[in-house]
């Protein structure tokens, strides 16, 4: 069970990382206070991954083999890359360094299975595109008629104010459901951990990540791309939960990050291009490249180091 440390680990740091995705706009646009932001997320995301989340388990399961060993490196060679982009206040893609990792391993272990890899990579294309139209055309209708019954009833303060506490806690739901495959879906691959038991762990520690390191990030998502007022965080973070909730259903681990940027930059060119702020979006750019690059780079490095040893 040692080898369950670096999902534990993967956990943490991904739930610190992606907590931005989920509470970024409503704690930056104030209004929610971080704590109770955190801990209505934590609890929704033990819930979704519990309800759905073993659906993404057989994605990954289908890239390659796992064993116990390389399941150990899988999850630490992706924790490792996840909390350094934390550190730098990235908000970066589990998914994208989970598969960098596994492809790693698999490769120096004999190959990888192209048809899974296909689908998981054309996801990294759509999942952004998806958070922007989910987030763009129910904006955009209510600027274009605010005095109609809509424009009235989602400019109303206690609506907006329940609104965001209700998209928060789906998409922390979605967020559980979707992501927690890229804590423990490798465990389940190598036969360590039953799906629920996988479902269980990977979801609560993904939500004490959210709950202990996430502050950072927060800060990039919720003000540092676009500003976001209370209303325009109800978008975007319902945009982002569509798009998380789809590809639950259809099985296949995505990025939140993905999701809740492009939902950010939807509101963006609502309120206008010159809103957008081009660096730090090309700064997140970078780092969605560079995640799955380096956590693949570590799982090749750490495959060698394991060959020497058990050698």
């Amino acid at each position: 069970m040692w080898t369950l440390i670096a999902g534990v680990f993967m956990g943490w740091a991904m739930g610190g990382n992606n907590a931005a995705d989920l509470i970024g706009p409503v704690v930056e646009s104030k209004a929610l206070r971080f704590w109770i932001a955190a801990a209505v997320a934590s609890a929704f995301v033990i819930i979704g991954a519990m309800m759905v989340g073993s659906r993404g388990f057989a994605t990954y399961g289908a890239i390659g083999a796992q064993t116990i060993i390389s399941s150990f490196i899988v999850m630490l060679a992706s924790a490792l890359t996840v909390t350094l982009m934390t550190v730098f206040g990235l908000p970066v893609s589990g998914t994208q360094a989970v598969v960098g990792a596994i492809v790693g391993v698999d490769l120096l272990a004999g190959g990888v299975n192209v048809q899974p890899l296909v689908t998981i990579l054309l996801s990294w294309v759509l999942t952004p595109l998806g958070g922007l139209v989910a987030a763009y055309i129910p904006y955009k209708l209510i600027t274009l008629y605010p005095h109609g019954f809509l424009g009235h009833f989602f400019t109303h303060g206690r609506v907006v104010h329940i609104g965001l506490l209700a998209v928060t806690c789906y998409a922390a739901y979605s967020f559980g459901a979707n992501n927690v495959a890229n804590v423990t879906g490798v465990y389940v691959k190598s036969g360590l951990l039953p799906p629920f038991a996988a479902a269980l762990v990977g979801s609560t520690t993904l939500a004490l990540g959210i709950l202990t390191f996430s502050r950072k990030v927060i800060r990039t998502v919720g003000s540092s791309l676009v500003t976001l007022d209370h209303l325009s965080a109800l978008f975007v973070i319902l945009g982002e939960a569509i798009t998380l909730n789809v590809y639950a259903l259809l099985g296949v681990p995505v990025s939140a990050s993905q999701a809740v940027v492009g939902a950010v930059v939807g509101i963006g060119l609502v309120k206008g291009v010159n809103t957008i702020n081009t660096r730090a979006l090309v700064n997140i750019l970078y780092a969605w490249v560079g995640t799955t690059v380096i956590a693949g780079a570590l799982a090749v490095g750490f495959t060698y180091i394991a060959r020497l040893i058990i050698t």
